[in-house]
This record gives C-alpha cells, structure tokens and sequence, in this order.
C-alpha cells in the first residue's frame, strides 16, 4: 500500500479511535476533524496526527479538513432518537461530498448499515441516504453496510453482554427471532484499511459481514457459552414495543435510552449480506473472517485484561452537557453553588494521586455506596446514563474518558482531575479532585463540587441534596486519603504505565488487534 494523506472524520469515536493508529502504522499521513480536539489529548497517537478543528456542518472547516487530502473516511453517525437527526445527516454528508468534489479527494470510504429492502427504521433511512449523498457527489466512494459489530467495547457487544448476564430468564421482543450477521471489530477496520487503495473504477456499496448467520437469541446464549453461563431460556413476547424494550435496556445495562433506541430500532429486521461482491474487490483477511464465537471471545479476553481500546463510552451522550467549566473569574455575575473539602495526608502525592485516578467503576467513589446506586437508578429511569457506565480502564482515566455518570473534562496527571456531569440535573455541574505536594513531605487533597443551577428547579435541586452532601462528600474525601496512607491500598492502584502482565503471553496482551502471524487454534464449536 502506497502512503496517502487520508482524513479521518469520527476520530474520538468507536471505529475511528482504533482505525487512526491502524493507518499510521501503515504510513499514511493522518488527518482528523474534530469538534472537540481536547478530546484527543490523551490518545497515544495525538502527537502523529494533524488535527483540524470544527464539525461537518462548517463548510469553511470541512474544506481546510480536506485540502490536499487522498482520502476521506466518513465514520459519523448520530445516535439521537429524536429531533431532526436524519436532516442533519443529509446536510453534513452534502457538506463533506461537495468539499471532496472541489479538493480533488479521489475516493471517500463510509461505514453504513446493512438493511433489507422495503421500510426501515429512521435510523436506517438516514444512513442509506448517507450513503447514497456521498455515491453521487462525483467522488469515487466505497460504501460499507455492516451488521452488529462484535468487539471489546462495542454498544452492541455491550448489550448482549449486560443482558446475557444479568437475566437468568429472558422475555424478550420479537426481534429475537430476526436473522442476523455479525461481524468482528477486526474484520471491519480490515476491510476499512484496504479501501484506500481501490481503484477510482470502484464506486458502491458492499455488504460485509462475519461467517455465521444467527438469531439474536442464538448470538445472546452463543456469548453465555463463552462466558462460562448456562444458556438462557428465552420467551418471544409480542408485547415488547421498540420502545418498551429500549425502555428495558436501559434499565437492565449500562446502555443510555438514547443508545438504546436506534440499536434496538434496527434489529427490528433481518440484516444480513445480500451480496459477497466485496470479496472479488477485498479479499478476507489471510487467516479468514473471524467466527462469532471467537469475536466474543477476543471481547471478552480485552474486557477482562482492562486493556480495551475504544469504547461506546466515548461517544458524547445526547442532551449531555458539554461546555466545560468556566474559570472562576467567569463566575460573577451568575448563581452558583460550590462544596469544598481539604485534607492533609501522610501519604506521598503519588500514592494519593493513584487513587483519585482509580475511582468510580467497580472501586465506587468510597462513600455511601448505597445513596450513589440509588442516584445512578433515578437518573436511567428518566433516560440517563446511569451509574453503570463505569469506566473502560480500571486504573487510568484519559480526557473525554466516560466514568460512570460523569465524563473526564480534563487531567493534569498527578495532580487535578475535573470532571463533567452527564447525568440528568437541573443545571450544570463538575467535581474537581486535587493533589498538591505539602510542604516537609506528604500531600494535600482537595476536592470541590461546582453547580450552576437553572431556574428554581435547580436551586431547589441543590438546597434538597445539600444534607447528603455532609455526610457523601466529607466521607468520600476521609476515605480516599485513608486509602492512600494504608498498604491495603496498594492492591487496589495501578500498575506502572507500560508494565505488562506476566501471566499473559504478548498475543494476547492485544487480542482484538490482528495478529501480524496468526496462530492455529482448535475450530469453535458451530454457534448457528
């Protein structure tokens, strides 16, 4: 493969995060659009990378986007399940194919959904049409109409997980019965790196898929097998609405409502390959396209190694806040509600610096674990995210990271952490952990709890919490530094960056990415 200059839009998402660093290691120069360029400030790949600022609706931003560039990558997709989404799809896609046209891009890739013919979901329709504004902008464009994708991290992966594990018996939809083909993460970024090199004569869209055709309760008890857990029963109820089993979902896993909604939406038909023309354009991987069965295995190997690379986590949640906290300077003038807390500690920075950075997830956030389920159930049961999110790396956090109900605004390694609620609150709000080195050894921690109310509903929000605030708060800043003064402590931070795993052989430090000599392995048992 040739080098080419390619622009990556949807970098700080799912495929886009793991497509970027794929593309440089085969020495392309990278280019990536983002609306929030501080977002990429902690990948290891930010400093290879020309990033441009802005989104696909600025025409003046997407055309300094794709200036001088070869190829274009179309990996945007809104998740929203209401408002205009599928106008302003169209208006981004249009936006971005006029711009290639006039730059002189000679080939666009985009990454779609596979669908069956006749009606289809919103969601569906705007991805068709997608892809159909950017086959005729006069760009050559490869289409690629993908089923569910099967990876560490992926939303979909996710909900089959959650779900499998959680229920011992499932009443489920009727779209458990529906025929699906699943692909591997793996298999998609192969396909996705060979299409810069197609010829300009190659303009259309392909199916792609993984071997196995499956039910989607055949997919749920197929992960139950890999996991160790006895297949589930499963009762096809016709009362299960798309928007009631959306409603389930978010309730049962630690996919938002507003995920929920256009996965769940698309699964109502079958969607599997109607054609195998790509393998006369790309032929598989050497070692042949990856089996469900092991693509839930490699997931799951990620998963449990706390090593997985992307997350449906990193996506921006919609209706979420995201503008970031003013400086204090900014403050006057407006209402605002702030709970701070000092400690002095014996422990040396680092140590108490290791445990702010290990909080949330599975570690809970050492207070009143009880008040914080109770606010994490209130907030799914209006459609929130929850606090089940947790956190993709169990040790370290990296800007734009999500962390329960919370997303990481900003780091400063070793001493301030900020991060944003996304939680559903009549305002805006942000907690500030802090660790400052103390003069004649130890450290000082500081933790502030900023709120800007909206309206009344806001200010009474923050005066009906504000007992709690005593007791979670105060306890959450004596619990952190006691874990940084006690040994127990050590068992629960991270090891040092880069350290790997004795017990794990280098293949399977990575075992989602490809294998540059794939190794012979017994065949998986048929999950049809």
């Amino acid at each position: 493969m040739s080098p080419s200059r390619i622009l990556v839009t949807g970098a700080t998402g799912y495929i886009g995060g793991r497509l970027v660093p794929r593309l440089l290691a085969r020495g392309h120069d990278v280019r990536v659009l983002a609306r929030s360029p501080q977002k990429l400030t902690d990948v290891p790949w930010a400093g290879e990378v020309e990033v441009v600022e802005g989104d696909l609706h600025d025409a003046d931003a997407v055309a300094r986007a794709v200036r001088d560039v070869d190829v274009v990558y179309y990996l945007v997709h809104s998740m929203r399940a209401r408002g205009d989404f599928d106008e302003e799809e169209s208006a981004a896609a249009r936006t971005v194919a006029e711009a290639a046209k006039a730059a002189g891009v000679r080939r666009i890739v985009y990454l779609g959904a596979l669908h069956p013919d006749g009606e289809l979901s919103r969601h569906l329709r705007s991805r068709v049409a997608v892809g159909r504004i950017l086959l005729d902008s006069g760009v050559p464009t490869v289409v690629f109409q993908a089923g569910v994708v099967i990876g560490s991290g992926s939303a979909s992966f996710e909900m089959i997980r959650h779900l499998t594990e959680v229920l011992p018996y499932m009443p489920a939809p009727r779209w458990v019965r529906n025929r699906i083909q699943p692909i591997a993460i793996r298999d998609v970024l192969h396909y996705l790196l060979e299409a810069a090199e197609l010829p300009p004569e190659v303009s259309r869209a392909f199916d792609i898929g993984g071997p196995d055709i499956l039910r989607y309760g055949q997919m749920m008890n197929a992960y139950a097998l890999e996991a160790g857990l006895p297949q589930r029963p499963i009762a096809s109820l016709p009362v299960f609405t798309p928007w009631l089993a959306s409603q389930w979902v978010n309730l049962v896993t630690p996919i938002p409502r507003s995920l929920a909604v256009p996965i769940i939406e698309s699964l109502q038909y079958d969607c599997v390959m109607r054609e195998h023309d790509i393998d006369a354009v790309i032929p598989p991987p050497t070692e042949g396209l990856t089996p469900y069965r092991r693509a839930v295995r490699l997931a799951l190997a990620r998963e449990r190694s706390g090593e997985v690379e992307t997350s449906w986590q990193d996506a921006s949640v919609a209706g979420a806040p995201s503008d970031p906290l003013p400086s204090d300077p900014e403050w006057s003038g407006h209402t605002v509600y702030t709970d701070l807390r000092e400690r002095d500690s014996t422990a040396d920075p680092e140590m108490l610096w290791r445990v702010v950075e290990g909080i949330g997830g599975e570690r809970g956030w050492y207070s009143f674990p009880l008040a914080w389920a109770l606010r994490g159930w209130a907030d799914k049961l209006v459609g929130g995210v929850g606090l089940r999110r947790g956190r993709r790396d169990a040790d370290h956090l990296n800007t734009g990271d999500a962390l329960d109900w919370w997303r990481v605004e900003r780091i400063e390694r070793g001493s301030s952490l900020r991060l944003r609620a996304e939680m559903r609150v009549p305002g805006r709000a942000w907690l500030e952990l802090a660790v400052r080195p103390r003069e004649g050894g130890g450290s000082q921690y500081r933790q502030r709890a900023v709120f800007f109310p909206r309206g009344l509903s806001g200010r009474l929000y923050w005066f009906a919490i504000l007992p709690f605030h005593g007791v979670i708060f105060n306890g959450m800043a004596n619990r952190i530094v006691y874990e940084a003064e006690h040994p127990k402590a050590a068992s629960r931070v991270a090891r040092p960056t880069g350290q790997q795993n004795p017990d794990r052989s280098p293949a399977q430090e990575h075992p989602d990415r490809p294998n540059p000599r794939p190794q012979q392995e017994p065949t998986p048992a048929s999950s049809r």
